[in-house]
């Protein structure tokens, strides 16, 4: 049996402010669905991936901006981070952990600049939404035994 991750819910403020930040990312814009009693529903997904996020209005109790460590994997961490740069957001600098296998949570842990040799699954870069909400890009140049 496949268990395929498929959606993230993700909380937000504001759903049109939103949108607009996900689609300025070239995230294609995959479904809306409102009614009148107040409940919104819009899904996203990032060029490239297999799995989508979803926000909007009564889809969660979460607090915006409360998600954090949402990874998007990416094969050129210096390209992925300036590409994000030349859409206006803010995204940190190029680090890896000190542990040299996972970053830390918050900023604890991080070594200015990209893994030694650039090794895969090594090198991060991290950005917020503008609820706060935060995204990992993660370098994944050659992927571990039984990953596609």
């Amino acid at each position: 049996m496949d268990f395929k991750f498929e959606v993230a819910v993700i909380p937000v403020s504001d759903v049109d402010r939103a949108i607009h930040f996900y689609k300025t990312l070239g995230w294609r814009f995959d479904a809306e669905f409102a009614n009148d009693e107040g409940y919104r529903l819009t899904q996203l997904t990032p060029p490239g991936s297999p799995a989508s996020i979803i926000f909007g209005s009564g889809v969660t109790n979460a607090a915006p901006g409360s998600a954090e460590g949402l990874h998007l994997i990416v094969d050129d961490i210096v390209a992925a981070r300036q590409d994000l740069i030349s859409r206006g957001v803010e995204v940190s600098e190029i680090f890896h952990d000190k542990t040299g296998v996972f970053h830390h949570a918050g900023t604890e842990g991080r070594v200015d600049g990209p893994a030694a040799d650039r090794a895969s699954y090594g090198s991060f870069a991290s950005f917020s939404d503008p609820d706060g909400n935060g995204w990992v890009l993660q370098e994944v140049t050659t992927r571990l035994p039984g990953r596609v």
